[in-house]
């Protein structure tokens, strides 16, 4: 029987362990400062690790900024809606508590100058050389569409009115085209009341503002506030947001004043349209030929 120690291999390999062991021993040892090959080794580790943890880092930076950019537009689309939502419902709320204070005593009038039904339509035409005066939409005669109804916008935005109709499609006449029979006659809110009447004759295509022409001179007119239209006029129901004073100025000759008005619709973009059918029938034509 060979002798244990005779056996060479094993003895190196016992011996091998053995070292082995102690350098682990003396490595994790309680010491302050490591030795050459372990600062070596770590070094390496480190400016491997840095390597790559450079760019992911970067990288994840950029994909958490690029989330927060779409929550915050998604919040802001939110909130826009909300606004729009919100400025329709308060021109609704005060044009109805007007009504309501001056029609109290007359508990049995059934038609109001705010009674309309909106029907939706697509937009499938727009002629370059006429961006600014018509678009053609999707309902005709055969919908129940007739001339003169009003059309506003998804946002509730008063666009403008159906200029002509055929079976199956209509062309609606802008507010931003600047023909001289295209006016509205409109009123300007502040909160609950009502400091003026005027007529949205002509568009500044330079600015983008609706023209709102002859306010009686002592009305008191500010920037920010509310013109909607009045249901005086021979097209469109009362409470139609046409959009908000920008700026007021005596006319040419002092004896009224005008503002111009920051549309609520925009007129340069919309694929969807609301066609209004007033409900409260506007004057026959005929008495207002006479009356001329």
């Amino acid at each position: 029987m060979p002798s244990f120690f005779s056996n060479k291999k094993l003895i190196i390999l016992l011996v091998s362990l053995i070292i082995l062991v102690a350098l682990i021993g003396y490595s994790t040892s309680g010491r302050e400062n490591p030795t050459g090959p372990e600062q070596l080794v770590r070094d390496s580790v480190g400016w491997v690790q840095n390597l790559f943890s450079t760019p992911a880092h970067a990288i994840g930076g950029f994909i958490e900024n690029v989330r927060d950019i779409k929550d915050i537009y998604e919040e802001n689309q939110l909130l826009k809606s909300r606004l729009d939502e919100y400025a329709q419902i308060s021109v609704e709320r005060n044009q109805l508590a007007n009504e309501n204070e001056t029609l109290q005593d007359m508990l049995d009038l059934q038609d109001t100058l705010n009674d309309y039904v909106k029907r939706p339509a697509t937009v499938i035409h727009r002629n370059p050389d006429r961006w600014t005066q018509y678009v053609g939409i999707n309902l005709g005669a055969d919908h129940n569409i007739a001339a003169d109804m009003a059309v506003v916008d998804s946002n509730g935005g008063l666009v403008g009115k159906v200029k002509q109709t055929s079976k199956f499609t209509s062309y609606v006449q802008l507010l931003s085209d600047n023909d001289p029979s295209n006016q509205v006659s409109a009123q300007i809110m502040d909160g609950e009341d009502i400091p003026g009447y005027g007529f949205i004759e002509g568009y500044d295509e330079d600015r983008n503002l609706l023209i709102l022409r002859k306010i009686d001179v002592e009305a008191d007119i500010e920037p920010e506030q509310i013109v909607t239209t009045s249901g005086l006029g021979d097209v469109y129901p009362a409470g139609l947001i046409l959009g908000e004073i920008e700026e007021v100025e005596l006319d040419e000759y002092g004896l009224s004043q005008t503002a111009y008005v920051k549309p609520e619709a925009d007129f340069s973009a919309f694929s969807y349209l609301y066609v209004v059918e007033r409900g409260t029938e506007a004057m026959d034509p005929s008495l207002l030929e006479e009356e001329e």
